[in-house]
């Protein structure tokens, strides 16, 4: 039988929550460099190398077995997105609610037009908040498809990789990932069409003078280092063992989270994906856990994806309220932490009444035979 890991669900829980917390900041301090959490977008990759780490553990013993690529491709579909469509459908919803948002006469025709390309997780080639983001209903959504982008490059090569394979793979994809991080002078990026700044890389490719280039090529650079990384470190097997690991790992997140913005920040967003995120989940698929802290391991792990992927339509109206209202500290931090506890119960119910028995419903219809 197959070890069970319920500290890297844990974990996952500790990082969505992070995120939570770090999108709830970023309405009052929107420059990265006064965020608190400067670097609470870190998340993101660590999700990818957990992702990796566990779709080795959940699928690399079953290719020999028979599983085919349109198989595996329908167990992850199923997977990940009814969520997908009901958190565009609740940023649909909210956009078309939100008091504040600049764009108060969007085409009912251009919102559904976007909201029907949200639910394929495609890339938007029209805008409707003035943003120019991939996924301008849920901003989240990027990540997910580049997840998607992930499992496809697995099913079709990656489960074939023989460990110097991979070690390739990772070696030049962490090299690339250091070179960005350097060059722009952070990694929070990677969702939208702007051109973001450049020290050298966009001059590279697009003459002397170049004024940066579009940030949606950061997303595929951001997600190979860590997905294959954490595919290598499965098959490896080699676990860290410590103790209190959830606790540990969960507060070494946070420290590297809320880590002061200096001038070498590239470096350092890097060294915290290559070097930091592996050992974390080495560590914790290395720890043990048992009682009341398995119990909020699995709960925070359960509503990890929901959260992740409903919370943010909610943010769109928060962040333009803070904005435009401009209210005082006192007034945002009740709010914030109203929404917070908002968050995660919507997480639960989303799970509850429809993830889960949608996905039910899905593998009785599409996984027959």
């Amino acid at each position: 039988m197959k070890p069970h890991y319920p500290i890297l669900d844990g974990l996952r829980g500790t990082a969505a929550i992070l995120v939570v917390i770090f999108h709830l900041f970023e309405a009052y301090y929107p420059e990265l460099d006064k965020h608190p959490m400067h670097h609470g977008y870190l998340a993101v990759d660590f999700f990818y190398m957990l992702s990796g780490f566990v779709v080795g553990y959940a699928y690399d013993d079953r290719w020999a077995k028979g599983m085919t690529i349109k198989q595996f491709l329908k167990i992850r579909l199923i997977r990940l997105h009814p969520l997908v469509i009901l958190g565009t459908l609740i940023g649909a919803i909210a956009f078309w609610f939100d008091p504040y948002k600049d764009a108060q006469n969007v085409e009912v025709w251009r919102l559904i037009a976007v909201m029907l390309i949200g639910f394929t997780l495609l890339p938007a080639p029209i805008d409707v908040r003035g943003w120019g983001e991939t996924h301008p209903l849920d901003g989240p959504c990027w990540s997910l498809m580049q997840e998607y982008i992930a499992n496809i490059i697995y099913a079709v090569f990656g489960h074939k990789m023989t460990k110097t394979v991979l070690w390739v793979v990772v070696i030049i994809s962490g090299i690339i990932l250091t070179v960005v991080a350097v060059d722009h002078g952070d990694l929070g990026t990677g969702w939208g069409y702007a051109k973001i700044k450049s020290k050298f890389i966009a001059d590279f490719f697009y003459g002397p003078g170049a004024e940066g280039y579009p940030n949606v090529w950061v997303a595929p650079v951001r997600m190979m280092f860590p997905f294959f990384a954490g595919l290598l470190l499965f098959r490896t097997g080699k676990l860290i063992r410590i103790p209190m690991a959830y606790t540990v790992c969960s507060l070494m997140l946070m420290a590297l989270f809320f880590f002061p913005w200096y001038s070498w920040n590239g470096f350092y967003e890097a060294a915290c994906i290559i070097i930091m995120f592996p050992i974390i989940i080495a560590a914790g698929a290395g720890g043990q856990i048992s009682g009341r802290w398995a119990k909020l391991c699995k709960f925070s792990g359960d509503i990890s994806y929901p959260i992740y992927i409903t919370h943010y339509p909610f943010i769109y109206i928060y962040t333009f309220w803070v904005m435009k209202a401009k209210p005082a500290p006192s007034t945002i931090v009740p709010i914030a932490f109203g929404l917070f506890i908002f968050f995660i119960l919507l997480a639960y119910a989303a799970l509850k009444l429809y993830d889960e028995p949608v996905r039910v419903w899905l593998k009785k219809k599409l996984m027959k035979g």
